[in-house]
């Protein structure tokens, strides 16, 4: 039986709604397959006592009628009652089912999927609230679980509801994918035992979605496992993207340029070039496009240092439209073993190893021993060079990130060396006070002791610490 992995915020969180002396409301999102459903069902599996899930593309009619055989699957007094013509009557039989329940202790309502059973002009929202304000907060024993994978409209048409249910939302929860430490703890529990550079190489791939590395196997090399899910005929990952896509937003389209654009961008890419590359017009469609995409996980705005809000950088940030995008929408009939062994390997993976990096920014924090100094993280660039990791610490210092994906000990060559000296003296002409800088590789297995790290290089972290816990 699979157990819940890491989640430790998220849990406690759970567990104080359980335990409060009122009842809770609690809005869950997250993109499609990160496991909101799984969470919810295994830690409240002896408290919840009602579970409904919208229909996709479902009606009106379809999605009552769906509401209300659940009711009657639980309650044979439910069942002698007519069936509801509305939400309000609906809501109103899930009240009478709830006020029959002899137990005392805190139970669980489970609305999974809600947007989906949000039709046109059905007031579904209003009556929900009226549910959740007129009856439960009424009494001290519920929690009222919604979730959605649309995170759009969980955010501004729930818990940003300027109505009935305005600050009514007790915990508002954001389930993101897994960490590199949580991916690791995953795979290991289904005997998926590697090392850990292949546990970045596939997250780096597939990301820390758990629906996807469930179908890693236990003996599976990292060239099997994305063959397989990937490239084969049936691999679930073969056609996800425009599933995802399509499930996720009303008219994708643009949220797919977006995405296949900032692809293409190792540095990201501004609000400007997005609009220039895209040939989308600028406006409310593209900031609530760019709001939509960002708060769904799949890209991250990163504040430009010393720079105007204007100025910030949007990344690619999904790590599985980015391997989609680069090396499965085209190569229908190729195999990872083969691409593995292209020239593009290279640069793939170094795109994917900073935006892991970007993730994992309290980690390296903590490897450098500097956890609990105060911080900001951002990038940099000018004419002349690019850092796409500051961090601003408030000691004074500041850490000027390069991030190096190998699968040795790295190199600094002669050359390499001045683009790092270059990139230090163009950051340090822009300092607006005076601080101490230090160079910083993150790298997969170190950097080689040669005659040219000593003068380039202050301090430095591999890959193992991006998989601590922080």
């Amino acid at each position: 039986m699979r157990k819940i992995i890491g989640r430790i915020n998220e849990l406690n969180t759970l567990k104080q709604a359980i335990n409060s002396d009122r009842s809770e409301l609690i809005a869950v999102y997250g993109r499609r397959r990160v496991g909101k459903t799984f969470l919810i069902r295994e830690t409240y599996k002896k408290e919840i006592v009602f579970e409904v899930s919208g229909i996709p593309d479902g009606t009106y009619k379809q999605q009552l009628a769906n509401f209300s055989n659940k009711l009657i699957e639980k309650s044979k007094r439910i069942k002698n009652r007519s069936k509801p013509n509305d939400w309000m009557e609906a809501f109103d039989m899930l009240s009478e089912y709830i006020s029959g329940l002899k137990t005392k202790e805190k139970k669980v309502v489970f609305i999974d999927e809600l947007p989906w059973m949000y039709t046109p002009r059905s007031n579904f929202i209003s009556l929900l609230a009226h549910f959740w304000n007129d009856y439960c907060a009424k009494r001290d024993d519920l929690v009222v679980v919604i979730c959605g994978s649309a995170a759009s409209f969980m955010i501004n048409k729930v818990i940003n509801d300027k109505k009935g249910l305005h600050n009514r939302i007790s915990y508002p929860m954001r389930l993101l994918p897994f960490n590199l430490q949580e991916t690791e703890l995953f795979l290991m529990s289904k005997k998926v035992n590697l090392g850990r550079y292949d546990y970045l190489q596939l997250y780096m791939a597939i990301g820390g979605i758990p629906h996807y590395l469930d179908k890693i196997l236990q003996g599976d090399s990292v060239a099997t496992a994305i063959d397989r899910l990937c490239f084969q005929s049936g691999g679930i990952l073969v056609d996800e993207f425009k599933t995802v896509f399509a499930s996720l937003f009303d008219n994708s389209t643009n949220h797919e340029k977006i995405v296949s654009v900032l692809a293409t961008s190792k540095s990201g890419l501004t609000r400007d070039e997005i609009l220039s590359k895209t040939g989308l017009s600028s406006g409310g469609t593209l900031t609530r496009t760019l709001n939509e995409l960002s708060q769904s996980g799949f890209i991250s705005d990163y504040k430009a240092f010393n720079k105007l809000k204007k100025e910030m950088l949007y990344r690619l940030s999904d790590e599985y439209s980015l391997f989609f995008i680069k090396y499965i929408k085209d190569n229908s009939d190729s195999s990872w073993t083969s691409l593995f062994n292209s020239r593009s390997y290279i640069s793939w993976g170094g795109f994917a190893f900073e935006a892991v990096c970007l993730k994992h920014v309290a980690q390296i924090k903590n490897a450098l021993g500097i956890a609990g100094v105060g911080s900001n993280s951002s990038n940099w660039r000018n004419d002349k060079a690019q850092i796409d990791l500051v961090i601003d610490r408030n000691d004074n210092c500041v850490n000027l990130c390069e991030m190096k994906f190998s699968n040795a000990a790295f190199t600094i060559s002669k050359t390499y060396k001045v683009t790092l000296q270059t990139k230090k003296a163009e950051f340090t002409k822009e300092l607006v006070t005076r601080k101490n800088t230090f160079t910083t590789m993150v790298t997969t297995f170190g950097v080689k002791d040669n005659i040219h790290l000593s003068d380039s290089v202050d301090n430095q972290v591999t890959m193992d610490c991006l998989f601590e816990n922080t």
